[in-house]
């Protein structure tokens, strides 16, 4: 099992008028275990087609990730940001799965 050590993307709303909502971006960097590392290439109708990795990695969580889960947007792994899929809560650890490239709002 590999071992992880990098930034976490939060999507964090804030009231920028009366009535509107935007996202900024909060990174925090966390470390814990990669367990699974699997890539697949996805046909998408377009020319090249598209690669996806489907890895599992295990963060040691603290405070601020339990009561934010659901706002994680990315990862970021082997210098390049990757989508979440899914986040599992598993005290003392959150379960995340990648998913494809990560292509929105950064800090």
């Amino acid at each position: 099992m590999a071992k992880f050590y990098g930034k976490v993307g939060y999507a964090v709303s804030y009231e920028t008028t009366p009535g509107v909502w935007t996202d900024k971006i909060r990174e925090l960097v966390y470390r814990g275990d990669v367990n699974r590392v699997k890539s697949s290439w996805e046909s998408s109708g377009d020319r090249n087609d598209d690669l996806t990795i489907n890895n599992e990695f295990r963060l040691i969580a603290d405070a601020y990730a339990y009561q934010n889960f659901a706002r994680i947007k990315y990862i970021e792994w082997m210098n390049e940001k990757w989508k979440v899929t899914s986040v599992e809560v598993q005290r003392p650890r959150l379960i995340i799965q990648i998913g494809g490239i990560y292509n929105g709002d950064t800090p």
